[in-house]
């Protein structure tokens, strides 16, 4: 056993790898993966377990997991008999061509560690790409970003394109925003009670947050139709809300519709004589 595990295989920069050295390499980085998997594993645990997932532990869960990899890798090679000052030359030479070769995969490994510490967009925020591509930020990987849909469809982004591209973060760092819901009444109709109608039915919404003196609910008249006047809701909705887009404008256009018809109030439709 001694004289096959020391049969040479290869020397290479005055290194020698042996049938041992191979299979101590093959051992390190089983255990390196094992590792580095259950760190991470316990550190997502923990992160998802609290009311709210915190920023921080994201960055320690891919720093964590990054490191071991990197240190276990350094250790099996070095335990293997390999002397990495030998293979530096090596490492230069190729690296011009790997680099060359995998510039696309750098580009994005180094975006994902921008975004991982940069604060603007994190795991768990919503945001918008474009009219189609919209969802909540689920993770943030060395190549590519993960999008949720509401309806559960995952997208797949390239790190770079949340970094070179115009996005929209619905709910950064945690907070809200105003949302604009058009309705609209026929002419005649009194304006202060369509006013006070809506608002208390925004008011009474699960979906409204309680209002201060920089958020508050109010209703504008933004304009005159053909057959109505055009009124536009604007509310300051919970930051669960932000994240359901189309059920929450669909919630606020029935609270609407109830409370103009329960004050007696015409919704106008197109008319030809």
């Amino acid at each position: 056993l001694d004289t096959v595990e020391g049969t040479k295989l290869l020397n290479f920069g005055g290194s020698t790898l042996t049938v041992g050295g191979l299979i101590t390499l093959a051992v390190i980085l089983a255990i390196t993966g094992a590792l580095s998997w259950i760190v991470t594993r316990s550190i997502r645990r923990v992160r998802q377990s609290g009311n709210r997932k915190l920023q921080s532990l994201y960055v320690l869960e891919k720093l964590a997991g990054y490191a071991i990899i990197v240190v276990g890798g350094v250790v099996a090679l070095t335990s293997a008999g390999l002397n990495l000052s030998s293979l530096a030359v090596f490492a230069g030479a190729i690296g011009i061509g790997v680099g060359l070769g995998l510039q696309g995969v750098v580009k994005e490994f180094v975006s994902g560690i921008f975004l991982i510490f940069d604060r603007m967009i994190s795991v768990g925020d919503y945001i918008e790409l474009d009219q189609t591509t919209r969802g909540a930020i689920t993770e943030i990987g060395p190549r590519a970003t993960r999008i949720r849909t509401n309806d559960n469809v995952n997208i797949i982004v390239p790190n770079s394109q949340l970094i070179e591209s115009p996005v929209t973060n619905w709910t950064l760092k945690g907070d809200t925003r105003r949302i604009h819901i058009p309705f609209s009444v026929a002419y005649g109709a009194n304006r202060a009670e369509v006013r006070e109608a809506v608002l208390a039915a925004a008011k009474a919404s699960p979906f409204t947050l309680p209002e201060t003196d920089d958020r508050k609910s109010q209703v504008w008249l933004i304009g005159f139709g053909d057959s109505s006047l055009d009124f536009e809701l604007l509310v300051w909705p919970s930051p669960d809300a932000v994240k359901r887009p189309a059920a929450m404008h669909a919630a606020y256009t029935w609270a609407i519709a109830d409370a103009l018809d329960n004050a007696g109030i015409e919704i106008p439709f197109p008319q030809t004589d």
